[in-house]
């Protein structure tokens, strides 16, 4: 029976299906273990993990057996945001752990990953084979005299190469970073400049829409501009040979050596992973080996329910934190399934067709491609067996309501939708997926374990059944341990505890509703968020404006009803230029070639001028405002702005677009 605040679920778990869950399982084994409440299921658990923070963290590290070559002093010796401190006097290795399947005979000839390209023909990498490359990588890195800490990049796909090569660094105890081949060539070296590579992965090319991109001279410009490269590695993904000077793939991974792990403290750097540079240089956010080891465990084995008999498929980049937390799928067995194509190649229903052929059990998708797919007429269960899947998983934009109708009329009746919602900033989800709880159409299903996530108002002051700033009121293991070249700590600070000291504000609107779910309704910020890739404004600006016909731009990101995204680009034109069609097409191939293709801008819109703050700063936020709807006095304050008159325009431009 239903009550006004539980209104009726589109899906509910089975009696049978929340007994099997891991969760479940977790829930027994904890109360019997650290006195976790063995009744309520998981609104109590949840409380629990909230409530006893270093309790619910130890509980985590035993019941995935996590292996400390040197045990730990204190679960949580300080709770301060920033510089929580976990764990403290550990060592471990996160790659030891991502290869630990390897170590049972049983498993050494299964698949650890699938890959998958356009043919959409799955090639299998077996545990054993994996874990052989990574050892013979991690001794040629050694070798090269790349030590712990040193950092290591891959200008890459979504190709097994590229796992590799990242379990090789974190074997080393270096620190891996990444881009997608998509990304130019500038968009690539203002993340890589600021860390300093001693090695580069990258390719010759690689194929995208039925057609090959060839990536050779963006190569040979990355490695002309990182001076602290020691070594340049060649993947030949179009089968040319490796440049003058580079080493050759093949040459480091033959050697089928035992990979050797270097004990590392908990918090030394795992990888860094960058924000989208909305006011300036994206920012590089370093994540520790224990802090995501600990928090993907948790993420992928209680709230994805995956194991070893699960196979695990997110249509990703390797330029999105999507991608590394794929990869964390090894930590529980599972194998992972690499997509490396587009994602409507050769037809929309593309992606459906590899979950059909890999055997998916959980998929993750874009909402923005789940609602292509209802546009275009994909019946998914009609034209593909779909039978092994028992989750589809969507994130980069809240999911509309139509999406989870969609998804449940056309995939399955019996589908656990969990629309997800989380950060590059903590590499993981705030909330979204529990197996063993209802889903709610346009809903997330509820706050994700140790995650004390609450909705704000401007005061301060919790709400429930309003609009909130989404906010995290207690440390998790996986948030940034410093942003790189921030000595004294101000951009973290700034970033996440500026509005709220001692408590991380993250950017997304949210409502934390009275039955425990989370309704995310985009961002509070200006972030541009195309396709689940996030970019900032100040990227498409620093492009936009090298054009001589271009005085000044202001883009903007906005979330639409319907679950589309628009994205406008305004321009003010130097004196004498025009905007007609030739020069719309150069600001598209400009973006294009030089940032990426998923930002081209949907409209190019001419206006008199940018409107700025007092301070000079352009003025995103309120325009979004604006755009959406908001009344100009509620949108913004007017003598916060260098020139009020500007603003009319897009309150006149809202209200013609309906």
């Amino acid at each position: 029976m239903t009550s006004a605040t539980q209104p009726e679920p589109l899906w509910s778990p089975s009696p049978d299906r929340i007994a099997a869950a891991r969760v479940t399982a977790f829930q027994a084994w904890a109360a019997e273990r650290f006195d976790a409440p063995a009744e309520g299921g998981y609104p109590a658990l949840h409380r629990w993990s909230v409530d006893e923070l270093d309790t619910f963290w130890q509980a985590v590290a035993e019941w995935f057996d996590v292996r400390f070559t040197t045990p730990y002093e204190e679960v949580l010796a300080d709770r301060a945001m920033p510089g929580a401190r976990w764990f403290t006097g550990s060592t471990l290795n996160y790659a030891e752990h991502a290869l630990r399947a390897a170590e049972d005979p049983a498993r050494a000839a299964d698949a650890a990953l699938l890959h998958v390209d356009e043919t959409h023909e799955p090639t299998p990498v077996t545990w054993a084979d994996l874990r052989h490359q990574v050892g013979s990588l991690a001794a040629e890195l050694r070798a090269l005299g790349v030590r712990p800490g040193d950092r290591v990049a891959g200008y890459l796909p979504n190709i097994p190469e590229a796992v590799v090569a990242l379990l090789a660094t974190a074997a080393v105890g270096a620190v891996w970073t990444s881009c997608a081949p998509d990304f130019g060539a500038r968009s690539v070296l203002d993340r890589f400049q600021q860390v300093e590579p001693v090695v580069l992965f990258t390719i010759d090319g690689y194929r995208y829409g039925g057609k090959e991109h060839d990536r050779r001279e963006t190569a040979a410009e990355l490695r002309a501009e990182l001076p602290a490269l020691r070594a340049v590695v060649h993947i030949p993904l179009l089968g040319t040979p490796a440049p003058e000077g580079a080493l050759a793939w093949a040459d480091l991974t033959s050697a089928a050596a035992e990979p050797v792990f270097e004990p590392v403290p908990f918090d030394h750097p795992l990888w860094i992973l960058y924000s989208s540079g909305t006011t300036g240089a994206p920012k590089a956010i370093v994540q520790s080996q224990g802090g995501i080891l600990l928090e993907h465990l948790k993420q992928l084995g209680l709230h994805c329910d995956l194991g070893p008999e699960d196979r695990f498929f997110w249509y990703t980049s390797t330029g999105w934190m999507m991608w590394n937390f794929l990869v964390s799928g090894l930590l529980t067995g599972t194998t992972v399934v690499l997509y490396d194509g587009s994602p409507g190649y050769p037809d929309t229903g593309a992606q459906w067709r590899i979950a059909e052929r890999t055997r998916a059990t959980l998929y993750g998708t874009s909402a923005a491609y789940v609602m292509a797919c209802r546009k275009a007429e994909v019946h998914p269960a009609r034209d593909f067996d779909l039978s092994a899947v028992k989750c589809v998983a969507t994130t980069g934009s809240p999911l509309p309501p139509d999406g989870f109708r969609w998804l449940h009329d056309e995939v399955a009746e019996d589908l656990w939708i969990a629309s997800v919602s989380g950060g590059t900033d903590v590499c993981s989800c705030f909330a979204g997926a529990v197996p063993t709880l209802p889903v709610h159409i346009g809903e997330l299903q509820a706050a994700c374990l140790g995650t004390d996530l609450q909705a704000w108002d401007p005061a301060g002051k919790p709400v429930t059944g309003e609009v909130g700033e989404l906010v995290v009121a207690a440390p998790m293991p996986s948030m940034p341990i410093h942003f790189w070249n921030d000595p004294d700590g101000s951009r973290y600070r700034d970033s996440y505890f500026e509005m709220f000291p001692g408590a991380w504000r993250h950017g997304d609107w949210i409502t934390l509703t009275d039955h425990g779910s989370v309704v995310i309704h985009g961002r509070s910020d200006s972030t541009l968020n195309r396709q689940g890739v996030r970019m900032g404004s100040a990227d498409i600006y620093e492009v936009v404006e090298r054009l001589p016909e271009i005085k000044e731009s202001l883009v903007i990101g906005l979330e639409e009803p319907n679950g589309g995204y628009w994205m406008p680009l305004f321009v003010h034109l130097a004196p004498g230029a025009t905007l007609d069609e030739a020069l719309r097409k150069k600001i598209a191939a400009t973006i294009r070639e030089q940032l990426s293709p998923r930002h081209v801008p949907d409209e190019i819109i001419e206006i008199p001028a940018v409107p700025h703050t007092l301070t000079g700063k352009r003025i995103e936020v309120p325009v979004k405002r604006l755009l959406q709807g908001t009344p100009m006095a509620k949108a913004v304050n007017p003598g916060s702005v260098d020139n009020p008159d500007l603003l009319g325009f897009y309150e006149e431009l809202a209200r013609t677009r309906g």
